[in-house]
């Protein structure tokens, strides 16, 4: 672990901030580089202003710091990729490839690729959704998401790059603001909750989703990235689940907290998305292939969430919480 030097491209996203800190934590602050296109304080390790389109910038920090395990974060997601859907296409591919031909010439140990529940479309089974399915995403990101597991797929057995990758849930955390996810209303309820704010839901409050809490879904990360190579049986992305629910469901869980707490449904273009995605996915090739188990339960999050934004704003903490 001493001679790793791991470079996180994307550094300053939802995932990419706690990812980078759990990397800190695990294998020292000048083991891992963080890097993002724009600058971004408050890093405890080196930074460094990356555009992955750059193959030259990129091959500089790999030679620079002797890199050899690259997070590829950088990407647009769902909602927000929907405004400007060349440009997403462009910023999740072509950065991709970018980071696997560097990856591929300078004989790096491990990759991971970030996939996501955004791959699968009307033609997937909505409950318990198979590993193996048909894929026909219903938004840009999710194509890019399903382009880039193939690819990878190919770097891996073509050229034997180690890459590795999950289909991530929506992920509910606090350290980060969302960042244009379908499923970031199951972030955002809670600012508005710890506020005493009425807040509107962009989606049906009946509407079942794949979740998992940020902690859950930085251990999986670690416990695929860290686990035996032959271990790893899937090389496109493996199924990851951790919880699901409805928006009213997360409501009924706040209001443990804030009795009082109001929400108004005014479903917009993010329903439809939501619509052509799975209610929950099956997980047991990761569960059986490097032992994936979820820990936060729905009311295990609430707690955690409005515990960390009432330190972040200052706020009184609810009685429930002491």
């Amino acid at each position: 672990m001493e001679n790793e030097k791991i470079l996180i491209t994307g550094a300053g996203g939802q995932l990419g901030r706690v990812l980078t800190q759990a990397l800190i934590d695990n294998y020292g602050p000048q083991s891992v580089i963080a890097s993002d296109i724009l600058p971004i304080s408050n890093f405890d390790c080196p930074f460094e202003i990356l555009d992955a389109h750059n193959v030259a910038d990129i091959n500089k920090i790999i030679h620079q710091y002797k890199i050899t395990q690259i997070y590829h974060l950088a990407a647009i997601l769902s909602a927000k990729g929907e405004n400007n859907p060349l440009a997403t296409w462009d910023i999740n591919i072509t950065t991709l490839f970018n980071v696997l031909e560097c990856a591929k010439d300078s004989n790096l140990k491990k990759l991971f690729f970030p996939s996501s529940i955004a791959v699968y479309g009307t033609a997937a089974p909505k409950i318990n959704t198979p590993q193996h399915v048909f894929l026909n995403p219903s938004t840009v990101y999710g194509m890019s998401k399903v382009a880039g597991e193939q690819w990878i797929q190919y770097y891996y057995s073509k050229y034997g790059l180690d890459i590795r990758s999950l289909r991530y849930p929506g992920i509910i955390g606090h350290q980060t603001m969302p960042g244009g996810g379908t499923t970031d209303y199951a972030v955002d309820i809670y600012h508005s909750a710890v506020k005493n704010k009425t807040f509107v839901c962009y989606i049906k409050e009946d509407t079942v989703l794949p979740m998992i809490y940020i902690d859950d879904a930085i251990r999986a990360t670690l416990e695929l990235m860290e686990a035996p190579k032959e271990n790893i049986k899937l090389r496109s992305s493996y199924n990851l689940q951790g919880l699901s629910f409805a928006p009213k469901e997360i409501v009924e869980s706040i209001r443990q907290h804030y009795p009082h707490f109001e929400v108004v449904y005014q479903p917009d273009f993010r329903q439809s998305i939501a619509d052509t995605w799975p209610q929950s996915v099956d997980d047991s090739e990761a569960r059986q292939d490097w032992g994936w188990r979820p820990h936060f339960s729905l009311d295990d999050i609430s707690v955690e969430m409005i515990t960390q934004l009432c330190y972040r704003y200052e706020l009184n903490i609810p009685l429930t919480q002491l």
